[in-house]
């Protein structure tokens, strides 16, 4: 358990909610953060945005290798792509401002030593690092000498890869991680989720782990919840009929606002594991079975099998005290219908 700007994380806490703005704001910082605030009055407890230049991330290279040949942005070059998807760093200032004034935490993602810095200097309360990156063991040392939370995604990662980045997230100090379960496709296969894999995370490395989650709908992250999953990071958007990079997998206000619901009460739905009778059910009780004279007996009488019977409703004893019963002397007289208590009936021996 740990805390991101008062938000407890894990130890029993509702699901955090971030929502992803990534591209979503198609080049408009009022966009961004008109964004940010339908975040906010969505449910989202985080929004976060992704720091990068083109030059940062890739060159302005003509060659093959540089052209995007699968998936959603295939045709495009990678210098083109990060630069129309691009969250400019002059923008970083007025939006970590908004995100206060209105009262929703923002972070961000960077993607390389000279992001981190701006993020630093931004006082961000927490710093991602995407499932790309994860490998980058010197910029995840980095982060992790920054002093404040890491999330880090898991996409594409083996055990081992994992294994590295959380050693050094360790070794360089930090102590507050947060993994996410990530399939780093866009948009992902539900039925490539492989959420099972929220459990063997928290085993193996002692984390709180969350879903980075890239599925179409709701269903993956309701169910992580219920595997034990402590936040949920999904792309949000304002509209996809804007378009963009993004906009074919992220989700509209109608659709997080759903999901801020659903996983709320999917967590709460969970309670304590604990072997006790819940409050709704207090009065369901009156509809076990129970033990019911149903012939009308004179006093001082032996009871036999025919004067009772368990029945609805459950005001009398328990069906198990029937043995007890049967053979005792009646002490009143008995009228059918009535539930058996112990004061009608004088116990006979039954050990003899």
């Amino acid at each position: 358990m740990f805390h991101i700007a008062g938000h407890q994380i894990g130890g029993g806490a509702r699901p955090f909610i971030i929502a992803e703005v990534s591209a979503n704001h198609n080049g408009s910082i009022g966009n961004a953060i008109k964004t940010i605030t339908e975040a906010k009055r969505q449910g989202a407890h985080a929004v976060k945005i992704q720091s990068y230049t083109p030059d940062t991330m890739t060159i302005d290279s003509e060659r093959d290798d540089f052209l995007v040949k699968k998936g959603p942005w295939k045709g495009e070059r990678l210098y083109e792509l990060y630069k129309r998807a691009q969250t400019p760093f002059e923008w970083h200032s007025r939006l970590f401002d908004h995100a206060r004034n209105i009262g929703i935490t923002l972070f961000s993602t960077p993607f390389d030593e000279t992001a981190l810095e701006l993020l630093q200097s931004l006082d961000a309360p927490a710093i991602k690092i995407a499932s790309f990156e994860m490998t980058d063991l010197d910029l995840v040392g980095q982060a992790a000498r920054s002093g404040k939370p890491l999330l880090i995604s898991t996409g594409m990662a083996n055990q081992e890869e994992i294994a590295e980045t959380v050693e050094t997230v360790r070794v360089n100090g930090c102590k507050d991680l947060l993994l996410f379960h990530c399939v780093s496709s866009y948009p992902a296969p539900t039925e490539q989720s492989n959420l099972r894999l929220i459990s063997s995370l928290k085993r193996d490395f002692a984390v709180e782990v969350g879903l980075s989650d890239h599925t179409i709908g709701t269903t993956a992250s309701i169910a992580a919840v219920s595997l034990g999953a402590v936040a949920i990071e999904k792309h949000f958007i304002l509209n996809r009929s804007i378009g963009g990079p993004d906009a074919h997998f992220s989700m509209e206000p109608d659709e997080l606002r759903e999901l801020a619901d659903e996983t709320d009460r999917a967590w709460q739905s969970l309670g304590t594991g604990a072997y006790q009778r819940s409050e709704a059910e207090e009065d369901s009780t009156v509809f076990r079975r129970s033990l019911y004279f149903v012939r009308d007996i004179k006093k001082h009488s032996k009871i036999s099998a025919e004067d009772v019977r368990k029945i609805r409703p459950g005001y009398g004893l328990p069906p198990k005290m029937l043995p007890f019963v049967l053979g005792s002397i009646t002490t009143r007289n008995i009228e059918a219908g009535e539930a058996v208590q112990l004061k009608d009936f004088i116990p006979c021996n039954h050990n003899n």
